[in-house]
């Protein structure tokens, strides 16, 4: 049994404005290029920022902060106490995927055995019941406490664009939350969910040889001797062997930001050929169920660690930065460090 489908949300936003923070983001960044309806997105939030700086004083910043405070009023008097400018975009882009594809797209949450599925709503953080855990209240109602910020921006688009994986992750949080409470310590399980959510990559490839390079920190072998095989997420290619797309909603938020020692920690999975020759829509379809698979047999691993995911420095991934077209960029000891142990 599921929740009550929820009326569809008009496409026409009301008034609002975005901080100057989401100015910064750069929508053309090749690691954004999976984020499902990354153009409605980039449009708003641009839209958004740009009216923000538009009626910005910089000259004061004690003008900016009272601007600030006023955006938060309007924002509420707007979209009402349990809506946020972000949870908003996010409902709409939501329904837009779902209008695309015939609503065939309805993400839920997986459910325990003392649980059903709940249809997926992005909620202001207000609504997050006082002493009640984050993770629990998605699981048991469905909702997504959303604030306006980048953080929460990111973690949304990923919901958007790998839903199953997601709803896998809060599922294993719920397992585990049921059997050890919440305490001092997270256990291994919830780490390495944690350390994924926030943090993760996957390296895609048909080649088995490029991921188990990855994972013996043979930056040569994975990165460098494999080049001519990587996808330009840019410009997708059918004829490609291997591609990386970023799951860490907090990575992509430390990306606004680029530096060469960002690294992180990465799942790889092997496909077929035939991947890369699907539309970058249902690659994503493909990937996340997937993902989703390989994500509960890892999490269902009584000794399963953090330690299982595969250090990634992030910009040494061909295509997503320019100066890695130049081998020595790989000679970086402190970045492309030696590998602290091989694949099991």
């Amino acid at each position: 049994m599921t929740d009550t489908v929820r009326p569809t949300p008009s496409l026409t936003m009301p008034k609002a404005e975005l901080d100057l923070s989401f100015a910064a983001i750069d929508w053309q960044a090749p690691w954004m290029a999976h984020i499902s309806q990354l153009r409605f997105l980039s449009q708003r939030v641009q839209n958004l920022s740009n009216r923000t700086a538009h009626s910005a004083d910089c000259s004061s910043a004690k003008n900016l902060e009272a601007h600030e405070v006023n955006d938060k009023v309007d924002s509420k008097a707007s979209y009402g106490e349990s809506s946020t400018v972000i949870a908003d975009l996010l409902n709409t882009a939501m329904c837009q995927k779902a209008s695309s594809t015939h609503h065939q797209y309805q993400p839920q949450t997986k459910p325990t055995s003392d649980n059903q599925a709940h249809n997926l709503r992005f909620v202001s953080q207000d609504d997050l019941p006082e002493g009640m855990g984050y993770e629990h209240f998605i699981g048991t109602t469905g909702q997504i406490p959303t604030r306006d910020n980048l953080h929460d921006l990111f973690n949304g688009s990923i919901w958007l664009t790998f839903p199953k994986t997601k709803a896998l992750l809060n599922y294993h949080h719920m397992l585990e939350i049921a059997k050890q409470g919440i305490g001092a310590s997270r256990g291994r399980v919830r780490d390495t969910i944690t350390v994924f959510d926030e943090n993760g990559a996957i390296l895609v490839t048909c080649e088995p040889n490029i991921g188990e390079a990855l994972i013996d920190f043979n930056w040569q072998v994975s990165l460098v001797t494999s080049r001519a095989g990587w996808d330009n997420p840019l410009a997708p290619r059918t004829d490609a062997k291997t591609v990386v797309y970023i799951f860490g909603h907090a990575l992509l938020e430390q990306l606004i930001q680029p530096r060469k020692s960002l690294c992180a920690h990465s799942m790889v999975l092997n496909v077929p050929v035939g991947f890369f020759e699907l539309a970058l829509p249902e690659r994503m379809i493909y990937l996340d169920k997937k993902l989703a698979e390989h994500m509960h047999h890892l999490l269902s691993q009584a000794e399963v660690t953090p330690r299982q995911l595969a250090p990634l420095p992030i910009l040494g991934v061909p295509h997503f930065w320019a100066d890695n077209v130049d081998s020595s960029f790989y000679d970086d000891q402190h970045v492309f460090r030696s590998g602290r142990r091989r694949k099991s």
